[in-house]
């Protein structure tokens, strides 16, 4: 093959796949007789593959990112014309959009005032962790340096960040990882019943007390952050019991933790507000963001933390090692700002915010008819348009349902034309929630499909 492509020649470009692409999350095996999808093109909601078959995407883009949708010709527009006129120079110097971007970042996130600019949520969140190693080294002779992570959350696919990753399946065969990392216990109510000593009120407070005992038993003095999910994403779509983040915080407060949240999942609408830590009146000392940043428009990432963290780093110009030493080259790109100020334009325009609380809960009351119709729906948690249904075998033990079951919903909903998404090599024996995270553009009727493609799903899988 010479590389001149002709796109209508789509045996070609199949075959190309096959040969060449080490896709994502796959096992390849199958591709020797069966052909590896190739998505030709995105409108809205729904995407097309080879065959021209249309799909209705329920988990916008396969991993919660296309917030506003496919097919987005201002977004196109805008980082084109910025690519004409500067396509990129290192994060060392500054940007147009990249300014613009941040102070209308800034100003939907109260309490937060500088913005790092980086390609990945993986990277933003190790920075964060760089930071924090940083910090301790400047400032607690490098004891002050373990970062709290939670059971179930995930927080990238670096080596590092597994190594901040409370999802086993993911991790598994990647060892050994970074030390320094600990992990405390999940928040997942409705699995409460497998922790010692939960209580059946109040268990939001009790939960985030877990994460004090971890402190006292390493030593407050050595623990310097706790790196959160606002949401829990592929853990399972866990949703944070009442009292859990304002105990957080308090706990942070007192042994002078960083509080490091994890918004790439939730952040820039998914759940209805800008960021999914907003729903608790909380103020956090660092936030990660990637995926809806852009909604897939262009490769962007952000790490943004307060003026005081910020000082940290400025405070003796005549030390070499006293500032940040860190770059992230695709953070010089300015396509991914140019994109991210007509994505956050859209979503005002739009009111997308206000759309995600409608359908959410319009989402959200279709699946508790679902669980009235089928038993093996444990538990349906949700947060705008990011849901979740735990499938368990009855709901008095709560047995997670087998994962093949699982898969065979998923595998269904495909077949029918709809997208949606579950639990997927993230918890040996408990990979078994579907999940759901539909543009923020969606309509009834869009939900209605998806519903009714699940209940299809549901009623051959399980009778």
């Amino acid at each position: 093959m010479d590389g001149t492509f002709n796109e209508n020649d789509i045996s070609r470009i199949v075959e190309a796949d096959r040969a060449h692409v080490w896709h994502h999350l796959s096992q390849h095996k199958p591709y020797e007789t069966t052909d590896p999808r190739i998505i030709v093109e995105g409108k809205g909601m729904r995407v097309w593959d080879q065959n021209g078959k249309e799909h209705l995407d329920a988990v916008s883009g396969g991993v919660w990112t296309v917030n506003v949708g496919y097919g987005r010709e201002s977004i196109a527009n805008a980082v084109r014309d910025q690519l004409i006129k500067l396509n990129y120079f290192a994060g060392s110097a500054g940007s147009i959009p990249g300014s613009i971007f941040s102070e209308m970042l800034i100003d939907k996130m109260p309490g937060l005032s500088r913005v790092y600019f980086c390609n990945s949520g993986s990277e933003a969140n190790e920075k964060g962790f760089k930071m924090v190693r940083q910090i301790a080294h400047k400032r607690f002779g490098g004891v002050k340096h373990k970062i709290l992570y939670r059971d179930r959350d995930y927080h990238g696919t670096t080596i590092t960040t597994l190594s901040a990753g409370g999802q086993d399946e993911r991790g598994a065969q990647y060892g050994p990882f970074t030390p320094g990392f600990i992990r405390v216990p999940h928040c997942l109510e409705y699995r409460s019943f497998e922790q010692d000593g939960a209580p059946v009120e109040g268990y939001g407070v009790w939960a985030a007390n877990q994460i004090e005992k971890v402190i006292l038993e390493e030593g407050p003095e050595t623990v310097g952050a706790l790196c959160l999910e606002p949401v829990t994403a592929g853990g399972g779509v866990i949703t944070p019991p009442d009292g859990y983040w304002e105990r957080i915080r308090e706990i942070c407060d007192q042994y002078d933790i960083l509080l490091h949240i994890d918004e790439v999942v939730c952040g820039l609408g998914r759940t209805g507000t800008w960021f999914g830590y907003q729903h608790y009146g909380i103020k956090p000392d660092m936030v990660t963001m990637a995926k809806g940043v852009a909604s897939g428009y262009a490769a962007i990432a952000c790490l943004v933390t307060t003026e005081d963290v910020f000082d940290k780093f400025k405070d003796d110009a005549s030390d070499p090692m006293n500032y940040f030493r860190d770059i992230s080259t695709f953070g010089g790109c300015t396509a991914g700002p140019a994109a991210a100020i007509e994505n956050m334009k859209i979503i005002e325009r739009e009111g997308l915010l206000q759309n995600t609380v409608d359908m959410g809960d319009y989402m959200t009351g279709r699946l508790h008819e679902l669980a009235d119709k089928y038993h093996v729906i444990g538990d349906v948690r949700s947060k705008g348009l990011f849901l979740g249904a735990e499938l368990v075998t009855d709901r008095e033990s709560k047995t997670p349902v087998a994962e093949k079951l699982v898969q065979a919903v998923v595998g269904d909903c495909m077949q029918q034309g709809v997208v949606i998404g579950a639990t997927n090599r993230s918890l040996p024996g408990k990979n078994n929630t579907l999940c759901f995270s539909p543009a923020l553009i969606a309509t009834k009727d869009d939900i209605d499909q998806i519903i009714d493609a699940v209940d299809g799903a549901m009623g051959r899988v399980f009778g």
